[in-house]
């Protein structure tokens, strides 16, 4: 009878019976959360920041001008104070707590660095923490689930439980979500990570100075972030080469050497690009899953014009070499105001999830018409349940898995499809970085000294792609057990048939 009772409470009623357990936890997520207050202040500001640039930019489009040109300078005030007051919020592990650029005098000290040390292992401490405080952050994550599942869920087992279990015993799909977790944790934290700043590095390279130790003087002198630069840019001759793990005239750290003119730091480089992968990876997929879920269910369940309509277009794309459609949309819309939005970003993260839709739609079409057919469906539909809710309810949560698998499949094709354009010079315009660009720009130096300029973006994609590949293996094997070791093509291409 007490099992009963339980059952029939609500979830902030048996919180409200055992409130410790709960109270520690999000206590404990409470402190996680302020140790990092400024970063993730920063990164909230930069990302409404480039939704009101979307916005700025449709609404010029659209009516030939300014929208509410006061509005918008208010706005734009806004920002830059949101974005002031973020880089004052406390971060344990932010540049200004621990730096790694200073310079070494002739008796072996070092200045400006954090403690006085050598700036690489400043650096590394830096790094070290950051990845130590995102895989804490995660276990707290993991333990908060623990802790419901222990001391607030009615159920005992539910199949969500051997999911979890063949997850975390599946090796593969392991490597790919630590491959991942690494991924995205130096795209949100590039400005900590990185041995030189975006701004330093990239943008504004003229405005700052740095200080190092000229022996020929004998003194403390200056120079412009740009000069130095361009003095340390990697050539591909024994002189005019700063490599792996090495230092450039300046006293600066290059974990992964320099790129070619202006010289920029190519570890900074790489984990600014992580951002714009991850974002076009990230929106188009959204956007494809999106599409997918909704025609899919809509073919589904109204058939016969709806499905050969959607089946018309999807195999009108599917007939256009991908490639071709890419490289000639960047072109035809570089000057359109959706090309201007991050430097082309949204426009080939709309590309993408056009392109990919007609594959996820295929993928999952079996499984809603599967669905469709089932008596709850027409069971609602007898009683008069409107099509959307009929859907959204009964459709949708069968559905789910199919798109949680095919989405992170197919990230890393994104994520290799735009630094491919990039480095054809269709995707992402400087000065926002790209891995692709990277790749470009030393593809005449691959057999000299400089060959770390190619290399590294190059292994980096592999790694990373194969990292999401590896995931949604570990994901489809830990929802459909029956699949394990079964080609992923092979399934798709059943998938699709079926239908």
């Amino acid at each position: 009878m007490s099992e009963t009772v339980t059952q029939t409470k609500s979830f902030g009623e048996r919180i409200l019976e055992q409130p410790g357990p709960a109270l520690v936890w999000v206590l404990g997520l409470l402190i996680l959360g302020a140790l990092e207050m400024g970063a993730i202040a920063e990164v909230t500001v930069a990302i409404v920041s480039a939704l009101a640039s979307a916005f700025a930019s449709l609404g010029t489009a659209v009516l030939g001008g300014p929208v509410l040109p006061s509005i918008s300078g208010s706005i734009a005030g806004g920002l830059e104070s949101a974005a002031t007051v973020a880089a004052g919020l406390p971060d344990l592990v932010s540049r200004s707590v621990i730096p790694n650029q200073g310079y070494q005098t002739p008796d072996g000290v070092w200045h400006g660095t954090f403690l006085g040390l050598e700036p690489k292992y400043a650096w590394l401490l830096r790094v070290a923490l950051v990845y130590g405080y995102m895989f804490v952050f995660l276990w707290w994550l993991w333990r908060g689930y623990r802790t419901y599942v222990a001391n607030y869920r009615t159920a005992d087992w539910t199949p969500r439980d051997d999911m979890v279990r063949r997850l975390r015993s599946h090796s593969w799909g392991k490597f790919g979500m630590v491959v991942v977790i690494c991924f995205v944790g130096m795209a949100m934290f590039a400005p900590t990570v990185s041995p030189s700043t975006g701004d330093q590095n990239m943008y504004n390279m003229n405005a700052h100075d740095i200080q190092y130790f000229d022996e020929e003087t004998g003194s403390v002198e200056e120079i412009s972030v740009l000069q130095a630069n361009f003095q340390s840019a990697s050539q591909g001759s024994g002189s005019q080469n700063v490599g792996l793990w090495q230092y450039d005239e300046f006293n600066r750290f290059h974990p992964f050497g320099t790129l070619t003119s202006p010289g920029q730091d190519l570890f900074t480089f790489m984990a600014y690009g992580a951002r714009i992968s991850l974002l076009v990876g990230v929106v188009a997929i959204s956007i494809a899953l999106v599409l997918a879920a909704g025609l899919g269910m809509i073919t589904a369940y109204y058939k016969g014009l709806a499905d050969l309509t959607v089946v018309f277009v999807s195999d009108t794309i599917q007939s256009l070499p991908s490639l071709l459609v890419l490289m000639l949309a960047s072109m035809v819309f570089s000057h359109h105001w959706l090309g201007k939005i991050y430097n082309g970003g949204l426009l080939l993260a709309v590309m993408f999830g056009i392109v990919y839709f007609p594959n996820m739609w295929r993928s999952i079409r079996g499984p809603a018409l599967q669905v469709a057919e089932e008596e709850w469906v027409d069971a609602a539909k007898s009683y008069g349940q409107r099509s959307s809710t009929t859907m959204r309810k009964h459709m949708l949560p069968y559905i789910l898995g199919y798109l949680l698998i095919y989405g992170s499949m197919s990230i890393g094709g994104v994520i290799i499809g735009t630094a491919g354009l990039t480095f054809l010079g269709f995707g992402i315009n400087p000065p926002v970085p790209e891995w692709g660009r990277a790749i470009s720009m030393g593809q005449a130096y691959v057999t000299t000294p400089a060959w770390h300029i190619s290399l590294l973006p190059g292994l980096l994609i592999v790694v990373v792609v194969t990292g999401f590949n590896a995931l949604g293996d570990g994901i489809r094997d830990a929802m459909d057990p029956e699949s394990e070791g079964e080609d992923t093509s092979a399934g798709v291409g059943a998938t699709g048939g079926g239908a």
